[in-house]
Order: structure tokens, then sequence, then C-alpha cells
């Protein structure tokens, strides 16, 4: 009797979270089916990884997925993970399934976490599939994924950073999305990459509640000047970062986070606390040129510019915070296979 072979290949995604700059609030369609928008940021390498490996048939349940809980289940509808649940059954994957998640950095932290694992999973479905997808048809699958599948309040900046990988800026402007690479000089970018530090707050947040008002005084028009000033600042940034002196691209860059997260804190009461705002004051007196907090708000980490030679003395005045230096990520994301 010839026994049937199983396929039993490996197949892991990593795809990388991102650090936002400048924009934010303007990638969201409650405001660019308004007015243009655009974002500045840059993916980083800590990544979240998810692998998949096919199951023999035989085996009693279909699904068994492995991330902060444990389910095993017999069809896709029993799977209680939102995101994979509906992008398996989207996607229309019967196969059986081992998958499972793990992540350089805490979730609800700022940094486009869940719109990572998104795009990671729908670029693991499509390797499982052995179909090919461009960068954009994947941040536009996990946009469509986020918005329409499971009907979630997100921007379209995160999706595309994670899809894309780099340091660029996303124009969204009449229904289309437009990538510009920012185009840096080495010695400028060497500085900028070696003055970026995150500061973890050691809060965990929902970004729902901070969403949703802001996006509410958006719908309602309350936020516009506000908006328009960090899209203002979009622009400015693209041209400072793409300078010629290290020295003056950096200390204009701190200044302009500084102004952008002032801004910032002004859409929305929940963007910060009491407590993150002293970590920030804190950081600016041990030598930071400027940051902002990442993400939509409430917690999560801290993004601090400081330059190459404050950063020992800035360490040292900081030593009871959590602090994570971050370099590029120039791929975004990638299928692993062993």
């Amino acid at each position: 009797m010839r026994l049937r072979q199983e396929r039993t290949m490996l197949i892991t995604s990593r795809t990388p979270l991102r650090v936002s700059f400048f924009g934010g609030g303007t990638d969201y369609p409650e405001y660019f089916s308004r007015f243009p928008g655009a974002v500045v940021g840059m993916a980083i390498n800590k990544y979240i990884y998810i692998s998949a490996l096919r199951l023999a048939t035989f085996i009693e349940y279909k699904y068994r997925l492995s991330y902060s809980r444990l389910e095993n289940t017999k069809t896709i509808e029993e799977i209680q993970h939102p995101v994979i649940r509906e992008v398996l059954k989207y996607y229309r994957v019967g196969e059986a399934l081992d998958m499972s998640v793990i992540a350089d950095l805490p979730a609800s932290s700022g940094l486009g976490s869940s719109s990572a694992f998104t795009v990671g999973l729908i670029n693991l479905v499509k390797a499982l599939k052995s179909e090919q997808m461009t960068r954009l048809d994947l941040g536009l699958a996990a946009i469509h994924a986020e918005r329409d599948l499971l009907n979630d309040s997100v921007g379209v900046q995160d999706q595309l950073h994670a899809a894309f990988g780099g340091l660029n800026r996303f124009d969204f402007v009449d229904g289309r999305i437009r990538i510009s690479p920012v185009q840096m000089h080495s010695d400028c970018q060497n500085v900028l990459l070696s003055s970026l530090v995150l500061i973890y707050t050691g809060i965990q947040r929902s970004a729902s509640a901070t969403v949703k008002e802001q996006i509410d005084a958006t719908r309602e028009r309350k936020v516009d000047r506000e908006l328009g000033e960090l899209l203002a600042l979009t622009t400015q940034a693209v041209e400072v970062l793409e300078g010629v002196d290290p020295e003056r691209m950096l200390a204009t860059f701190g200044a302009m986070m500084h102004e952008g997260w002032m801004i910032k804190r002004s859409l929305s009461t929940k963007v910060s606390t009491p407590e993150i705002n002293e970590l920030y004051d804190a950081a600016i007196e041990a030598g930071a040129l400027g940051g902002k907090l990442c993400g939509a708000g409430g917690g999560g980490f801290l993004l601090m510019v400081v330059p190459p030679e404050c950063r020992a003395a800035f360490s040292q005045k900081m030593e009871r915070a959590f602090l994570i230096p971050i370099d590029m990520d120039r791929q975004g994301s990638v299928i692993l296979q062993n």
C-alpha cells in the first residue's frame, strides 16, 4: 500500500512595525476624502512573524492557532481571532493549518502592529496559495481587510509602511495613493538612524477610544486647522530630510517633531496623559531634540530624537526608562521559507 505524502514545509512571513513622523490623522478617509492627505514615516527593524505549517489530513482539528492564546478548531467560522478568521474566509483557505505568531515588541503599543499583522497574514496566505502580489496590492488588501471585512476605524498608512518598508512619504489624493521614497544622503540618513530611540511608557492600550474621538472631530471638521498644520509639516519634513547638512537636518527635524507632537496632543483629550507628558519632558531635559508618542495615543512608545553625541548621557539620565534603539527596515513584508 502506497502512503500519500503530505506537504510539510513551514512558511513564515516577517513584517516590520513602523514609526510615523508626520501627517498622522490625514491618512483617514474621513479626512482625505475632503482634502489631500500625506504622511511621512519609516518601517523599523522590529517585526511580527507569522508561521504556517500544513497539517496532516487525519488530525482531528483543522486549524491550530498559537498567539496570546491557543485555539484548536474544525472550521474557520469557529476561529476566535477576528483577523485570522476573516482573512482565511475571504481568501478561501481550505487546507488544514498550524499557525503561530511571535513579535519583537508588545502589541497595542502604537507601532502599527495590528496592520503589520494583517499585512503579514495576507502575505503568508498568498504564499501558501503560490500567488504573487505587488507591495501596493498587499497594502491595499490589508486596508480592505481592516476597514471593510473587520469594520475597524483605522488609517491607511500603517499597512503601506508594513508592505513597502523603508522611509517613505505616502500621499492620498482623489482616491489614489502615491508612494515617494525619501531621498536622503548617506551622512544624513546615518545620523538620523543613529538618533532614533523608543521609550516604553509601560502602558498597553486600545486605540479605539482615542481614534473614535479624533474621527468624530474630523467628520465634524473641528480639527481641520490642526490636521492642515500636520500636513504642512509633512512637506517641510521631506525637504529637511533630503538636505545635505546632517547636523542642521537633525536639529530641524527634532524641533519639527516636537511641534508636531504639540499639535497632535490637541486632536483628542485621550492622546496623552500626565504620566506620558512627564516622561516626554524628562527625555527633553535629558538631551532629546524632540519626539512624539507613537500611534493614536494613550500609551505605548515615545519616539525621541537624540543626537548621537548625546546618547550615552541620555541613557544614563533615563536609566529608569526602558530604551530601545531602532534602525530602518528596507524590505517590507517578506516570506521566509524553511
